[in-house]
């Protein structure tokens, strides 16, 4: 029996009107060929795809929830494949596999050979470095910084340091109710001429994205971001000026 295939199904980044125009009308067609549904939350995967198409019969799947990676949930998953299905795997927001659980799964799918097909779709970390004016030939994502307080200091200043030498922008994320005592923590421990972008509420009607000097920010009122969704970059080097467009 051939292998199933894989696909993975983007999804929203906010929970508004606006957010669902990012993703291409063609999903719910590929999602339809799928027989199994791997997700982090199947009450919001279920919501998600009824806002897409009302008419979709969500019971026709089979559903599985990600959760905490164990070597059941992969036997579970490679199993589907193996007897023929079709399986999406979707994410709780943005894209499957980038910075996602799912990228367990997808690793499983590559050591049985199943086909994969990745879907275009939003993703908050490339959307705020496009957005952002950095560099963005030479870029690292950095995930969460440290919760304590001494060690997040002491890598935010370790981030600009390497950001100045290597020329090069830091990603960042963090929960959103700490948003507020992070932003703090990277204007009082970072020159006044490195650039910071602070990327709210990518693709909602309240987006809002804007790059300035750590002096300039200290100007700002930041309250604002207590409890929204956020990507932080930081870029400490020189202006980039690219050789070449693609």
């Amino acid at each position: 029996m051939a292998l199933g295939e894989v696909f993975l199904i983007p999804t929203v980044l906010q929970d508004d009107e606006t957010a669902l125009e990012s993703l291409p009308i063609n999903i719910i067609n590929t999602v339809r060929n799928c027989q199994v549904i791997f997700t982090e939350n199947e009450r919001t995967t279920r919501r998600h795809l009824k806002k897409m198409d009302r008419n979709i019969v969500i019971d026709n799947f089979q559903w599985f929830t990600i959760g905490k990676i164990e070597d059941s949930i992969l036997d579970t998953f490679s199993q589907q494949l193996q007897l023929g299905k079709n399986v999406a795997i979707v994410s709780e927001a943005g894209c499957p596999g980038i910075a996602d659980p799912g990228q367990f799964l997808i690793a499983e799918a590559q050591k049985i050979n199943a086909k994969i097909h990745p879907l275009v779709g939003p993703s908050s970390i490339l959307l705020a470095l496009m957005a952002s004016g950095m560099n963005g030939q030479n870029f690292h994502f950095m995930g969460y910084l440290p919760v304590d307080t001494t060690e997040r200091k002491n890598a935010i200043r370790k981030i600009e340091s390497m950001s100045i030498n290597d020329n090069c922008t830091f990603i960042f994320i963090e929960t959103p109710y700490r948003n507020v005592p992070l932003v703090k923590d990277i204007i009082s421990n970072t020159k006044p001429s490195t650039r910071l972008c602070i990327a709210a509420n990518i693709t909602a009607a309240s987006e809002n994205i804007r790059t300035k000097s750590i002096q300039d920010w200290k100007k700002e009122d930041l309250n604002y971001l207590h409890k929204q969704p956020t990507i932080f970059l930081l870029d400490g080097g020189r202006q980039y000026a690219p050789k070449s467009h693609y």
